[in-house]
């Protein structure tokens, strides 16, 4: 932190972009609770910036507008869900291939099965369950890098090309539970309910075995049709 000396007193001045990094942060976070509690069109600029203790000007001068803040939201809950970063890491290490699909998949049922729910998983699943115009941000700027490094690993293991359509299928079918149980956070009555109050251990056991053998299948009549 920059100092300054003014009448023979030294003091400490915060770096302006710091502040305006917290104030951006600040205002974040507390459109993501409000859109998770009052959903977007119920949610005002006032009351955001009203919660974040920031004025109505930094929303435009950080997000552009409402719905610029709103698409931020979005990009910042599906990062919170599924860390590119983290998922890389995973990806590029020297484990099985068999292993990383489950790391993967352990992940996303732990958000699932988790006692508490942040307003990133809220967000997400209110957009997956009613999408809105703003939801193509997500397959702009985040689906397309994660779904890449996800199908590395298939690849690995059925040994079929990334740019073949059958991988996308498996794609699909392997995301497509851990999805369905990430949104059924959000009480959705039924057998969800029911398989996510078992251990998790024994529903990523489940998924990751269910998933390994389709894979297995999938590849083995890839390799006999080439």
């Amino acid at each position: 932190m920059p100092l300054v000396r003014k009448e023979g007193k030294t003091k400490a001045v915060r770096a302006p972009r710091a502040d305006g990094e917290a104030t951006r942060a600040r205002i974040l976070e507390a459109a993501g609770e409000l859109f998770a509690a009052s959903g977007f069109v119920e949610t005002t600029s006032k009351a955001i910036a009203a919660r974040a203790g920031a004025d109505m000007a930094s929303i435009n001068y950080h997000f552009g507008s409402r719905d610029g803040l709103y698409q931020a939201v979005l990009v910042e809950a599906h990062r919170r869900l599924l860390d590119l970063a983290d998922l890389q890491r995973f990806a590029q290490s020297a484990l099985p291939a068999a292993d990383k699909l489950r790391m993967l998949i352990d992940k996303l049922i732990q958000r699932a099965t988790e006692g508490g729910t942040g307003w990133d998983l809220t967000v997400i699943a209110a957009e997956a369950l009613a999408p809105s115009s703003h939801f193509q941000v997500l397959f702009e700027l985040e689906v397309p890098m994660k779904a890449s490094v996800v199908l590395s690993i298939l690849e690995d293991i059925t040994g079929i090309p990334v740019d073949d359509p059958a991988l996308l299928r498996c794609l699909f079918s392997v995301v497509t539970p851990c999805v369905a149980l990430l949104i059924g956070r959000r009480g959705i009555p039924g057998p969800i309910q029911e398989v996510q109050r078992m251990p998790r251990e024994v529903i990523v056991e489940h998924l990751h075995r269910f998933a390994m053998a389709g894979l297995e299948a999938i590849g083995s009549e890839y390799a006999r049709n080439r």
